[in-house]
């Protein structure tokens, strides 16, 4: 599985530990994902996905899943968030679509 978040798309970085006596080894800076389970209302149902903690802080910033994904550029999504994006504009449709 890939250390990708997938819904902002941040991975794995590289650098170099330095030590005191400027000696440079090569080091791989991971990135903090999650696996979590957010609640999609517009699907009405549990949505799991990994996640960077900082995506998660983002989508409860904006409101949760939907807002999220909705405002989000589809050019910035992962193809996995881009089918759950297209799902709930489906959903939100249909709900509108019948009131």
């Amino acid at each position: 599985m890939a250390r990708r978040c997938s819904v902002t798309g941040k991975g794995t970085q590289f650098g170099n530990n330095v030590s005191h006596a400027n000696n440079k080894n090569r080091r791989r800076f991971q990135p903090n994902l999650q696996e979590t389970s957010l609640l999609s209302d517009a699907l009405g149902q549990m949505v799991r996905l990994r996640l960077s903690v900082n995506a998660i802080r983002s989508i409860e910033h904006k409101g949760g899943l939907d807002a999220f994904l909705l405002d989000a550029k589809d050019a910035l999504l992962s193809t996995d968030a881009r089918r759950l994006k297209r799902r709930i504009a489906k959903a939100q449709e249909k709900v509108q679509a019948a009131a």
